[in-house]
């Protein structure tokens, strides 16, 4: 069961709505067109409003209309009616096109734009945001696991083109098809981990270890807070973390479950040194200031993993959407103000469960130039 909500706009000159009367006259040839196309719908309510008119039409079965007039010349429609999953919709997307085609002929728009069907409350969220907070849906027809942690609501569903995908606080993470996205962050064939020792900072959904774990490395740490997301992980994404999160522990790796500063402090304090640093953890924040909680602690992780890396290793991190400069920015920014200084490189890769393009940041110490002998 759902309420689906359609929403059309268009625009009109202006002249034809600036005034009582010109309103009326508009609204008379939309409602003749609506009427084609819902039944029923009969004037409930005529209200006027600064700027403009708004018009409160009905029809069977709870169907409401409602028609913005401004009288600079736009015209909205909102179009709701409950539907349930077995019924037939009231307006299909076929009738959907022809009743944008009908308005555009009858009322001569000058510019005319129908949306598809929007699903409010429905049993399954299919909306979900791109890092700029544009609206995105998705095609997910099933939820496998839904529970909340002490830190976050861990979600794993089922996606029609995706298949099943991780959801952190309705933000999409991970899904079966997102190897681009694991193979992007550690620069698969660009760097060689055979031997090395690495530390992965978050890192819950096991992909990026199990990825590492085929570069035969000499032994890799994954720190990670949250049981419930590796439990959900480890029974629904086999396909991206195999049984690493279910083994836990392997003769070159070990998950250790705590807060990863904890792991790291113990380190800088035993003046432990690692070739590789994986910041697997919050994307970049989208803020105008590189101030608050969540930059606090980006810049925490930053300041303490470079005191456990070793002179020649890399911070190797996932940044933002490339449609999200100003925080790429920021954190570039913060970069710059790291002790002892460091230099840095970007990859960029279309992850499929993001629908956009992701930023990568490659971070090493800056070598003093020491100029000519």
């Amino acid at each position: 069961m759902s309420v689906q909500t359609l929403l059309l706009d268009f625009s009109i000159d202006p002249a034809r709505l600036g005034d009582e009367s010109g309103q009326k006259s508009v609204f008379g040839q939309l409602e003749t067109v609506l009427k084609e196309y819902i039944p029923s719908l009969i004037l409930a309510a005529d209200i006027k409003l600064d700027g403009g008119s708004l018009k409160l039409m009905t029809g069977k079965k709870g169907t409401s209309v409602s028609v913005r007039l401004f009288d600079r010349g736009l015209v909205t429609v909102n179009i709701e009616y409950y539907k349930e999953d077995n019924e037939e919709p009231l307006i299909s997307f076929k009738k959907s096109k022809l009743l944008e085609s009908s308005v555009r002929h009858e009322l001569q728009t000058e510019r005319l734009k129908l949306l598809p069907t929007i699903k409010r409350g429905y049993k399954f969220d299919v909306y979900l945001t791109s890092s700029d907070e544009r609206l995105l849906e998705y095609d997910i027809d099933n939820v496998l696991f839904d529970e909340q942690s002490p830190f976050q609501r861990v979600q794993i569903v089922h996606s029609k083109t995706l298949g099943n995908m991780l959801v952190l606080d309705d933000l999409q993470n991970i899904s079966e098809a997102d190897l681009i996205y694991t193979e992007t962050l550690m620069q698969r064939g660009k760097e060689n981990y055979e031997g090395k020792e690495i530390v992965i900072l978050g890192g819950g959904d096991g992909a990026l270890l199990y990825e590492l774990l085929k570069e035969k490395p000499k032994f890799v740490w994954m720190l990670e807070i949250d049981e419930l997301v590796m439990n959900a992980c480890n029974k629904h994404l086999k396909s991206i973390c195999g049984d690493v999160l279910e083994r836990r522990k392997g003769t070159n790796y070990e998950i250790i479950l705590e807060d990863c500063m904890l792991t790291v402090n113990k380190f800088i304090k035993d003046k432990k040194k690692v070739d590789y640093i994986f910041g697997d953890l919050t994307d970049i924040p989208i803020s105008d200031t590189a101030c608050g909680e969540l930059w606090e602690f980006m810049i925490t992780i930053l300041e303490s993993a470079f005191k456990i890396l070793k002179p020649d290793g890399k911070f190797m991190t996932h940044g933002n959407g490339a449609t999200s400069p100003e925080s790429l920015e920021l954190y570039e920014q913060e970069l710059a103000k790291l002790t002892p200084p460091v230099k840095f490189s970007k990859s960029k890769a279309f992850v499929p469960s993001f629908l956009e393009d992701w930023i990568f940041y490659q971070i090493a110490f800056e070598k003093p130039d020491n100029g000519d002998a």
